[in-house]
């Protein structure tokens, strides 16, 4: 039985599957176990995944849908909800079940490291780092973690188009305090870099404060440019 199952939801990922899977050939050859979970993808994405994972299993379309889906098919103690355009650090499956064990905390998250020329994406990743580390509350990007009982405890990922990250954390701190790792997730500054990293900045704040004050994840999803 792995230990730890990484779990990455996917949709039309064909022309980055290959490497981001690639990346974790060493953490398959320590036991580590990877469930890909597409949601509905026309470009081949499924079986270009399925010689470099250990299992693809198809979900209903939205990320919350995907990995709750994924964690209910892992194998593992501890579960991982890693982005498709997201690269963990060095021996992140030690630093996780390490430290869970260590700390005997539920849940945790890496610190994130935007990559981007634009000089700013440095700064704004810095201030993710602090104000995860303030509030307790992870994203995405930050390779969320869990012991499976707690996930489901928690409640898992809530079925919702937006948020579910921040959702999911303000449930697990009513469990445990997050396990804040400084060792760094690099995640793509694409979408910062397209739609100008000030914009985008403002938007997160936006959309962010919305949400805490109630709007419609719906919503909220389409202000960020989700499809329906």
């Amino acid at each position: 039985m792995p230990k730890l199952s990484i779990v990455m939801p996917v949709l039309d990922e064909a022309e980055n599957i290959r490497g981001a899977l690639s990346r974790l050939a060493a953490y398959r050859g320590r036991g580590v176990e990877i469930v890909v979970v597409d949601g509905g993808s026309g470009d081949g994405t499924p079986a270009l995944a399925a010689p470099l994972c250990d299992r693809v299993i198809a979900a209903p379309r939205g990320r919350a849908r995907q990995m709750n889906a994924g964690a209910a098919a892992a194998m593992g103690d501890v579960l991982m909800f890693l982005h498709c355009d997201c690269v963990l650090p060095d021996k992140a499956d030690r630093l996780a079940l390490d430290g869970l064990a260590r700390t005997g905390t539920a849940w945790g998250r890496f610190d994130v490291r935007i990559d981007g020329r634009h000089p700013l994406l440095h700064i704004v990743a810095t201030m993710m780092n602090a104000r995860s580390r303030l509030t307790g509350i992870a994203t995405g990007d930050q390779a969320i973690f869990v012991r499976k009982d707690a996930f489901g405890k928690a409640g898992r990922f809530p079925d919702i188009p937006l948020m579910e990250d921040i959702a999911f954390s303000k449930a697990a701190k009513r469990i445990s305090p997050p396990l804040c790792l400084r060792a760094q997730v690099t995640t793509s500054g694409r979408r910062w870099e397209q739609n100008g990293v000030v914009r985008t900045i403002v938007l997160m704040w936006r959309l962010r404060l919305a949400y805490f004050l109630g709007a419609s994840p719906a919503n909220l999803a389409k202000r960020y440019g989700y499809g329906d």
